[in-house]
């Protein structure tokens, strides 16, 4: 896979087809092959860019928190490296706390916007411990447990009960981080900032998407679809906070006719 230098960090990417640019970030703690199930729906007229975010995948972590800034930084750098002077950006989960920041700081690069499976608040004082938690723990008993009780919470019953080939995938995606790689991104996350206010500065075409049984709730995306005027908001069925894993061509429907339109 070809890579870059950002930071203090290298950095991996995968890119497909040819055309308009569309970036797209996933969710932790997965991979840039999240998005396989729907890349054929898309690279046949984009230019389909896919990193692995810091620390998760091929790429390093760098030195202290993944902080939302750094990966914003990350993908900004990206941009440079192949020369994407505008283009639409795609982030679930991770991927969406990650265009916040992007947007605050490179907003001249973005022509459109799709947060999936995301929410727009800081962390609670609850959730911030919580996570900070989660980091302690890793570090002293590995990943395996967090991952299997994350999954439990984070697909849909539906995939878990009939699509065990999708959790294997997702599960050997995110072994491939090492439980420091965990504690860093959970300590980033954990400090992430309040993008609620950013919402009403967002002016570019945006498309917000939400799982039916994400264990994030609906209404975090609808205050995203509010907060941003003129927005497009779909719910899909039968998916959890991995829509694009567990409904691929529902998933991507909808963001190839978001692209085309």
């Amino acid at each position: 896979m070809p890579s870059f230098r950002s930071g203090d960090a290298e950095l991996v990417y995968e890119v497909a087809g040819s055309g308009p640019d569309v970036v797209m970030l996933h969710p932790f703690p997965l991979q840039h092959q999240f998005w396989n199930g729907i890349l054929e729906q898309l690279s046949s007229r984009y230019r389909v860019v896919l990193p692995d975010l810091r620390a998760h995948g091929g790429s390093e972590a760098g030195n202290g928190p993944v902080a939302m800034q750094k990966v914003a930084d990350d993908v900004d750098r990206l941009c440079r490296e192949l020369d994407i002077r505008k283009g639409t950006f795609v982030g679930a989960s991770i991927g969406g706390y990650t265009l916040f920041e992007f947007w605050r700081r490179y907003r001249e690069r973005v022509s459109a916007l799709v947060f999936a499976n995301t929410r727009a608040g800081a962390e609670t004082a609850e959730g911030r411990v919580g996570r900070r938690q989660t980091a302690d723990e890793v570090l002293r008993e590995g990943t395996a447990q967090f991952i299997e009780e994350l999954f439990q919470k984070l697909f849909s019953s539906a995939t878990l009960t009939n699509r065990p080939d999708i959790v294997d995938d997702a599960r050997a995606m995110a072994m491939k981080m090492s439980p420091a790689d965990v504690a860093s991104v959970q300590r980033g996350m954990a400090d992430r900032a309040d993008s609620v206010p950013t919402l009403a500065t967002i002016n570019v075409p945006a498309l917000v998407i939400a799982g039916a049984d994400d264990s994030v709730p609906i209404s975090e995306l609808e205050l995203i679809h509010q907060g941003i005027r003129g927005s497009r908001f779909c719910v899909i069925d039968k998916a959890g906070h991995y829509a694009a894993m567990e409904q691929p061509a529902e998933f991507g429907r909808l963001l190839r006719g978001f692209l085309d339109n």
